[in-house]
């Protein structure tokens, strides 16, 4: 079986072995066993379910909460020439009905259906009647009460293996899951012990950070100003928070759009699109945002305030990179706003026993933020893992900031807050401190006091980050309630004494996380071509990664780009012809040296109508037989891209095509026009510059007519 799977993942998904624990994971279901996945986000968990449906011989059923995700993968499970679908609240009736049909006539390999789905009658009935090989339960750490995210409709899915018959395997997947939490999977999913498979929750493209005591909203804007091309998750805890931060960026001509449970349905989904196919690069949002979003090239996640759990914390940051890249997870840690995840504790439905257990995982969280440690390591042991070593990246580790004494500064403050008898919160105090002019300050007598006014050289903002400063240290104690109070420490009274000095790291370094090459740019702006048109997100045409492998290794023909990671079959013959040729031309242009990469591939099995070799040929003998482009393509089950792309290969071959028949007489002159305004052979500023009944495909075929000629 397992020779069979790696065939399976080389010719429909591009990759020559397993990642760690998939192999392991693949051979133990396919073998029969019930199974427990404990995998990071993006480690792979999809291609531990995918890649034994199609070895199994009935339908494979996933069932899942992230409804925005299955279409997603489903989109992407097509690219590859598998037939899937999805069934949830999303669709229209017709169309369920449709997709029903479709299941039970055995249409598809997977299916995707919500969990709410398993309360309704008529579908358990359907469920009953077909052939399900294998159920794959996905966020499985939700049908734990100890769960993060907890959601009663789980419990349904013990009755449903208990009503199919011959009963199917089973496979719980989870990212987050605390001891006590695979303990329940396992319980209530009669999963053995020796069937878990953990294969560590480290993710090593993600570079943690926590960054405390500065101006949030300045390190935001620098931070995005350095990374400008890169995409984006703000999360802030709430929907007030996100609507100011959204308006900061956008004064600032920042593409960044927002998301909340505020907002209608269809401007949410609106945000949303927007995001996935990369028209903003930056996404402000509260928790309701990202379960199930599978943007591969999320380079940094940036928390706002801290959320109200680790679980919560590391599912969020895991949306950072999933596609293997280096990506950055930073929490700009103030202690105040744990405040605010303990005031939606107390005003939430749960009984006191669960909202103890929640104020026990949010000291957990607010402890992260102090901790200087390293920071994976911290998070490796929340979950679990014993003696996890230090990952030697993270902030902590890598932390060569200067420190500067701020010991005297520090006593100025102190003094100040006992000398108001430690009833009040940073505000009044920066206020007293700076000498402020208040009511309030004159009504309680504050001017008398020998610390008012002693850091008047400073403004009350900076105070105040100062303050922020001394409490993420452990020197004041914020009080619980909506308007904390700030509380001197044990630390603190030994800073008063003399005892104990007070150091302050300069401010922090920004880095650029990723530096991309023109090359890459070249890449992705194709891609976001084929996307456009294909009405998919870019990352289901070519992840990031893929397309920096291409950048990298500049494949020179048809098999060199089948050794890039993430590039199988299907994915070759729809699109390798035009990568080739933006990476041959680059290479041309740019006079590089290329040296041939070395291929290691198994035999593959065509999935074309026509050999790989011929393929284009015989779209070019369609195309002298005076059939047109749609119709070829249809003839022929590919997309017109394809076919396109087909044409322009005979051309470079020295096939004769006639381009006029693709350039109506009206648009050349346009086109013409823009080609040298653009003063470019790129089709994105050429298409930029003409109206919208002008494809791509007519610059391309003008291009390609010029080339022959020998005007470019």
């Amino acid at each position: 079986m397992l020779n069979k799977a790696k065939k399976l993942l080389q010719s429909y998904f591009g990759y020559d072995h397993f990642r760690v624990g998939q192999e392991d994971i693949i051979q133990k279901v396919t073998e029969g066993k019930d199974t427990l996945a404990i995998m990071p986000t993006g480690g792979g968990k999809s291609l531990c379910y995918q890649i034994p449906a199609m070895l199994f011989p009935g339908i494979t059923i996933v069932i899942s909460p992230l409804i925005s995700l299955m279409k997603d993968q489903v989109d992407a499970l097509e690219k590859t020439g598998i037939p899937s679908t999805y069934i949830n609240s999303t669709l229209p009736g017709d169309e369920i009905s449709e997709r029903l049909n479709g299941i039970y006539n055995g249409n598809y390999k997977l299916v995707y259906i919500a969990p709410e789905r398993l309360e309704v009658p008529s579908f358990l009935r359907l469920l009953k009647e077909i052939h399900i090989s294998f159920l794959a339960i996905d966020e499985a750490h939700c049908i734990s009460q100890w769960g993060h995210d907890f959601r009663p409709s789980y419990m349904q899915i013990k009755n449903l293996i208990n009503q199919i018959q011959p009963k199917p395997v089973i496979l719980a997947l989870t990212a987050t899951a605390t001891p006590q939490v695979q303990n329940d999977i396992c319980d209530l999913l009669h999963i053995k012990d020796e069937n878990t498979v953990m294969t560590g929750f480290g993710r090593e493209n993600l570079h943690f950070q926590v960054v405390k005591g500065e101006d949030r909203d300045r390190f935001l804007l620098n931070y995005i100003e350095k990374n400008s091309s890169q995409a984006g998750i703000i999360y802030a805890a709430t929907r007030k928070e996100v609507d100011r931060i959204h308006l900061l960026l956008e004064r600032k001509g920042l593409a960044a759009g927002k998301y909340h449970a505020g907002m209608s349905e269809a401007e949410r989904n609106n945000q949303q699109e927007r995001f996935l196919f990369d028209d903003i690069t930056i996404m402000v949002a509260t928790n309701a945002f990202g379960m199930g979003i599978n943007k591969s090239n999320v380079r940094f996640v940036i928390h706002y305030q801290i959320p109200r759990n680790m679980e919560s914390y590391y599912q969020e940051a895991g949306r950072a990179g999933r596609d293997g890249e280096e990506s950055a997870c930073i929490l700009l840690f103030a202690p105040q706003d744990a405040q605010i995840q303990s005031f939606l504790i107390e005003q939430s439905e749960m009984d006191e026993g669960r909202k103890e257990h929640e104020y026990a995982k949010l000291r957990k969280m607010v402890a992260y933020g102090h901790t200087e440690s390293c920071l994976q390591q911290y998070i490796l042991h929340y979950f679990g893992e014993e003696n996890p070593p230090e990952c030697g990246k993270c902030g902590n580790c890598t932390d060569s900031r200067e420190q500067v004494e701020v010991t005297v500064d520090a006593q100025k403050v102190l003094s100040c807050i006992r000398r108001m008898n430690e009833r009040f919160g940073k505000t009044m105090i920066a206020k007293v401190l700076t000498g402020s002019t208040d009511k309030k300050i004159k009504s309680f007598r504050f001017d008398q006091l020998t610390t008012f006014g002693i850091m008047k050289e400073r403004s009350q903002k900076e105070v105040s980050e100062f303050i922020d400063f001394l409490t993420a240290e452990g020197y004041l104690q914020p009080t619980d309630g909506q308007y904390p109070v700030l509380m001197l420490t044990e630390s603190a009274g030994n800073v008063l004494r003399g005892k104990e000095p007070v150091l302050r790291k300069e401010n922090v370094r920004i880095a650029k996380i990723v530096a991309d090459n023109d090359l890459f740019e070249l890449l992705r702006e194709l891609r976001r071509e084929f996307a456009e048109k294909e009405k998919v997100p870019p990352y289901v045409i070519f992840s990031d990664a893929t397309l920096r492998e291409m950048s990298a290794a500049l494949p020179q023909n048809e098999d060199e780009l089948l050794e890039i990671k993430g590039i199988g079959e299907r994915k070759l013959e729809a699109y390798g012809a035009d990568f080739l040729t933006v990476i041959n031309n680059y290479c041309e242009e740019k006079d590089v040296k290329r040296k041939p990469i070395v291929t290691v591939r198994v035999e593959r099995k065509p999935v074309s109508k026509s050999t790989k070799e011929s393929s284009h040929l015989a779209t070019f003998q369609l195309l002298q037989e005076g059939m047109g482009i749609e119709e070829i393509a249809k003839e022929r089950d590919l997309s017109e891209r394809t076919v396109e792309s087909h044409i322009i290969k005979c051309d470079e071959e020295g096939h004769s095509v006639d381009w006029d028949q693709f350039i109506p007489n009206q648009f050349e002159e346009l086109i013409e026009n823009a080609v040298e305004e653009a003063d470019s052979t790129r089709l994105t500023p050429i298409k930029e510059l003409l109206p919208d009944e002008v494809s791509f495909f007519m610059i391309r075929a003008f291009l390609q007519k010029r080339k022959v000629k020998g005007e470019v």
